[in-house]
């Protein structure tokens, strides 16, 4: 039988988000993203249709590689205008009791101590329900309007990475020991400082000498994802990644990835079943095939040509609008998405910049499924089973419709086929997701700086450099 189903919603905190001009559709509600209730009541809406959460998606800077300026992504919505994700953690843990909020965070535009400060906050508030979704960025513009010079190097911006989540494992994990906030009125003191800190970090990008402002949050180090597809993110997720998204257009493609990941996991140390992956999709789904096609094609009649080269052009560094309609794509080194660009101007592939635009309308580089809801579970089945793949990342054509079909439809068909979840379980997201504790397992590379005096002593050793205790450290 096949295992069990999972969804995530993948939103984001703007207009039509992988739908360019799916805005224009008189029942789509995406130009609301402003508004609290919103979120909200979509945040219910996918609580009652047991999702694992809500993954909220973010790029800093705007799509401007399209015919060489912003104009289209402007015109048309295209992630542009865009408001802060994390700020929609609260408001959404406040209407629901379960549902998981997965925050788009860059490692490239923020430095790590200021940013666990406001992740802990969130995963305080959500008491324990947030989860980090860590990217490197790709937009040449976002790194020139935070004052770099420019995007840095694709495999650069793991190295960046790699050291920014050290930072934030020292802070989350070794800077407060367990139990070091006593909260006792008798002898005056609400934290024992002899069981805080400073995690004494001196690397290649960040320095980071002192303690972690935040006392330790239900989770320590929220729920961590990851989208990594080139050979250096694969690795990076592999080796942090709890739940790995990828958007996969072919069952070949899914399937060659997630046995990647999981060896890659493995290799690790971790246990590769803990790893969870799910592939960006979007799902047309009506009562009938036949409903179900004409759906689609009302959809379709909304999309926009130059919005989703907006997204393409952008997505891949390679402006589309240089070539004819009727061009094939040819491989190009880019500094953006390397493996967007290694698909489609591979050996095996003959895309047209036509073709390219129309398959990227709905639902951006993922696979599009229509049909009725018995259809749409024989597919996700048939996905399970041939690719391992653990679950869904759906995308929206028209929001909330999108999702209230695939809650209302899709999940009680997958509840009677015994291959979708009737409840929640217990706890906090990382508690839900894998049934253990709250906080990451043993086998993480977070769990070497849970002893960060430890830490310290080792890294002294190999500098050559005196290990001093700061006072109440």
């Amino acid at each position: 039988m096949t295992k069990s189903i999972r969804f995530n919603a993948f939103d984001m905190n703007c207009v039509a988000h992988q739908s360019p001009g799916l805005w224009k559709h008189p029942r789509d509600k995406s130009w609301k993203y402003k508004d609290l209730d919103y979120w909200q009541d979509l945040a219910r809406t996918l609580e009652r249709g047991i999702f694992d959460g809500i993954f909220i998606a973010d790029v800093i800077g705007y799509y401007d590689v399209y015919k060489g300026s912003n104009y289209h992504a402007i015109e048309q919505a295209a992630q542009i205008p865009v408001n802060d994700p994390l700020q929609l953690a609260a408001p959404i843990a406040l209407a629901t009791e379960h549902l998981g909020i997965g925050i788009t965070a860059s490692t490239s535009f923020e430095h790590p101590y200021t940013f666990a400060r406001r992740l802990a906050t969130a995963d305080h508030h959500t008491k324990g329900r947030v989860g980090w979704n860590i990217v490197t960025s790709y937009l040449e513009s976002g790194a020139k309007n935070v004052g770099q010079a420019g995007l840095k190097s694709h495999d650069n911006r793991y190295e960046v990475a790699n050291e920014y989540v050290e930072v934030l494992y020292k802070l989350f994990e070794g800077s407060w020991e367990e139990g070091a906030v006593v909260r006792d009125p008798v002898r005056g003191i609400f934290t024992d400082p002899s069981k805080v800190h400073e995690i004494g970090h001196k690397g290649k990008y960040f320095d980071v000498p002192g303690y972690h402002l935040s006392e330790p949050s239900p989770q320590r180090t929220p729920v961590l994802y990851q989208a990594g597809a080139s050979g250096p993110g694969k690795a990076f997720a592999a080796g942090h990644a709890e739940c790995v998204f990828v958007g996969a257009p072919t069952k070949t493609l899914l399937k060659s990835y997630v046995a990647e990941i999981r060896q890659k996991a493995a290799e690790a140390g971790r246990d590769p079943r803990k790893v969870l992956v799910y592939n960006l999709t979007t799902l047309i789904i009506a009562e009938t095939d036949e409903k179900a096609e004409k759906l689609f094609q009302e959809y379709q009649s909304h999309t926009s040509y130059d919005g989703s080269l907006v997204f393409m052009s952008g997505w891949s560094g390679i402006d589309f609008g240089q070539y004819a309609p009727t061009d094939v794509l040819k491989k190009v080194e880019t500094n953006a998405i390397v493996s967007m660009v290694e698909h489609f101007a591979g050996k095996d592939n003959a895309w047209t910049v036509d073709e390219l635009a129309k398959w990227g309308g709905i639902g951006g580089v993922g696979p599009v499924f229509v049909g009725s809801p018995a259809t749409i579970a024989d597919i996700l089945q048939g996905w399970v089973e041939e690719t391992d793949v653990d679950g869904f990342n759906l995308a929206y054509a028209v929001t909330p419709e999108s999702f209230e079909a695939a809650v209302d439809l899709l999940v009680p068909e997958l509840q009677r086929r015994g291959v979708y979840p009737t409840a929640y379980k217990p706890g906090t997201l990382r508690e839900k997701l894998f049934g253990e504790g709250p906080y990451l397992p043993a086998s993480h590379p977070a769990n070497a700086y849970r002893d960060i005096e430890a830490v310290k002593r080792r890294n002294a050793e190999l500098t050559g450099q005196p290990h001093l205790r700061t006072v109440g450290a």
